[in-house]
C-alpha cells in the first residue's frame, strides 16, 4: 500500500465531503494488517470480551477467505471520533475509494435517527467503552475462575441480539406491587367508601398484592436475566448487562445496512467522479474497484435473500437523488430505517429493473416466476425482524423460580432450530439456576415444550 499518497488524498477528499453537504464526526483513520482486520471484523470492535465463540466466528471467515468468498477492504465504527481500519493489503486506488465510502458511512450514523438514539444511550466513544468491557471481565476471570465466568459468557452471547431496542437502556426494575384498580369517577358509592377508608384510621386496608414477574411478556431477555436471576451475583449482572449495552450499538448496523452500505456507496462514487485532483489511472482503477463492490449476485435462478446490499442500497439511493433530489435524500437518510426504506422506495419498476423478481433462464429465454412487490418486501425485510431472531419471551416466573418462555411463532412465522434452542437453553439454565421451560411448536405447528435440566 502507498501509505503516503493515501494519507496526501485524505484531507482533500474530507474536504470535497463537506462541500457537498455531508456532516459528520471527526474519522481516526488507521492501516491494519489484514489478519488484525478479520479478527476486527469477527469480534465486532477492536478490542472486545474473550470467548470461543469469536474463534469459531474467526475460522469461518478464514475459509471463507481462503475460498474467495470474501475480502475485507475496511471496517469502521461509527462514534466520536469515529474509527476506521484499512487493509495494508489495498492499493492506492482502493484506499481513496474507501476513504470516501468511510465518510458516507459517517455522515450516516451522525445524522441517522436511530444511530442517534442507540449512541445517546451507549456511547459515542464505544471503541474505549468496549475495551473497559474487556477488562471487566478478565478482572473476573482473576477473580472467580475462566470456568465461571465462560459459563456466564456463553449464556449472554447467545441472548445477545435478544434484546429491546423500543426500551432505554437503563431501564428500572418492574414494579414490586400490583396497582390497585382505581374507582370508576361516576361510582358514587366507591367514592363514598374511598372517603370513609380516608377519615377513619382504623379501617384495615386489603393487603397490597406483588406484582407477576415479569408483569408483561418481555423481550429483552439479557436485561430480564440480569435483574430477574434467583441467584445471579453482580458480577455476573455485570457481564450480562455489558453485552446488553454492545448490542444496543450494534442494532442500528443490522437495521440499516442497506440503506448504510447503499448511501456510502453512493458517495464514493459521487465523490470520486468530482474529485479532479485523483489521476486518471488511478480513478479507473478505484472506479473498477466500486464496481466489483456494488455488483449484484448472480446466478441462475436469484431469489431476493441472495442479494448483495450495496448493490441494492445504491441503486436506491441513485433514484432517489435522481427523482426527488438531494435535499429529500438527506431526510431519507436521516428518518429512516431499511424496513420503511425498502417498503418506501423498492418499487416494482425499480424490482424489475434490478432483476430482483425471481425469474428461470429456460432455453435462451428468460420467464419471470412472479411479480409481488409486496412479497419481495417481506422476502428482504423478514431475516431482519427482531435483530434477525425468532421472537422469544420470558413469559413467567414460577414461586420455585421456574422460567416460562414462549416462542411467538404466530408473530415472526420463524421456526425454532430445535437443537440450537436446547443449547440456548442449557447455557441459561446454568446461570438461571432453576429449571427454564421454552414453549414452541415442531414442524407441524403442534405445541412443543423444551426444558433445562
Amino acid at each position: 500500500m502507498n501509505a503516503e499518497g493515501w494519507q496526501h488524498y485524505l484531507a482533500r477528499i474530507e474536504q470535497l465531503a463537506r462541500d457537498a453537504g455531508l456532516q459528520f464526526h471527526p474519522v481516526e483513520f488507521e492501516a491494519v494488517p489484514d489478519s488484525f482486520m478479520m479478527e476486527i471484523a469477527v469480534y465486532g470492535l477492536p478490542v472486545r470480551m474473550p470467548h470461543w465463540s469469536f474463534g469459531v466466528r474467526y475460522i469461518y471467515q478464514l475459509i471463507q477467505r481462503h475460498m474467495g468468498h470474501s475480502r475485507l477492504f475496511e471496517v469502521v465504527f461509527p462514534g466520536n471520533p469515529g474509527h476506521a481500519y484499512l487493509a495494508t493489503g489495498n492499493g492506492l486506488a482502493e484506499n481513496i475509494l474507501v476513504t470516501a465510502h468511510v465518510l458516507g458511512h459517517a455522515d450516516f450514523s451522525h445524522n441517522n435517527l436511530l444511530f442517534q438514539r442507540c449512541q445517546s444511550q451507549v456511547s459515542e466513544r464505544i471503541v474505549e467503552h468496549a475495551a473497559q468491557h474487556a477488562r471487566q471481565i478478565q478482572q473476573a476471570i482473576e477473580a472467580h475462575g475462566l470456568e465461571r465466568v465462560e459459563t456466564v459468557l456463553d449464556a449472554a452471547l447467545a441472548l445477545e441480539q435478544h434484546i429491546d431496542v423500543d426500551q432505554p437502556l437503563r431501564r428500572p426494575r418492574y414494579a414490586e406491587y400490583a396497582e390497585s384498580p382505581k374507582s370508576p369517577v361516576d361510582d358514587a358509592f366507591r367514592r363514598r367508601f374511598a372517603a370513609l377508608e380516608t377519615e377513619h384510621s382504623g379501617t384495615v386496608l386489603a393487603p397490597r398484592l406483588r406484582a407477576p414477574v415479569p408483569p408483561y411478556p418481555e423481550r429483552d431477555l439479557l436485561w430480564f436475566v440480569a435483574q430477574y436471576a434467583p441467584e445471579m451475583e453482580s458480577w455476573e449482572r455485570d457481564i450480562f448487562l455489558a453485552v446488553r449495552e454492545e448490542s444496543f450499538y450494534f442494532y442500528p448496523v443490522f437495521a440499516t445496512q442497506i440503506m448504510n452500505e447503499g448511501w456510502a456507496s453512493y458517495w464514493h462514487a459521487r465523490l470520486l467522479r468530482e474529485a479532479d485532483f485523483i489521476a486518471q489511472q488511478t480513478y479507473l482503477d478505484a472506479i473498477k474497484c466500486h464496481s466489483d463492490v456494488v455488483r449484484p449476485v448472480a446466478a441462475d435462478e436469484q431469489v431476493a435473500l441472495g442479494l448483495n446490499p450495496y448493490h441494492l442500497g445504491f441503486a436506491l439511493w441513485e433514484h432517489v437523488v435522481a427523482e426527488k433530489g438531494l435535499t429529500a435524500a438527506f431526510a431519507i437518510r436521516t428518518e429512516d430505517d431499511d424496513f420503511s426504506f425498502i417498503r418506501n422506495h423498492l418499487t416494482a419498476d425499480i424490482a424489475a429493473e434490478l432483476g430482483l423478481f425471481r425469474y428461470r433462464a429456460r432455453d435462451g429465454r428468460i420467464r419471470v416466476l412472479e411479480m409481488d412487490v409486496a412479497a419481495l418486501h417481506e422476502a428482504i425485510l423478514t431475516p431482519k425482524y427482531n435483530f434477525g431472531t425468532p421472537t422469544v419471551l420470558a413469559r413467567h416466573v414460577h414461586a420455585d423460580g421456574t422460567l416460562d418462555l414462549g416462542h411467538e411463532h404466530g408473530v415472526d412465522r420463524r421456526g425454532l432450530d430445535l437443537q440450537r434452542s436446547r443449547k440456548v437453553l442449557e447455557y441459561l439454565q446454568r446461570v438461571w439456576r432453576r429449571p427454564v421451560r421454552l414453549t414452541t411448536v415442531d414442524q407441524d405447528g403442534v405445541e412443543l415444550e423444551l426444558s433445562a435440566p
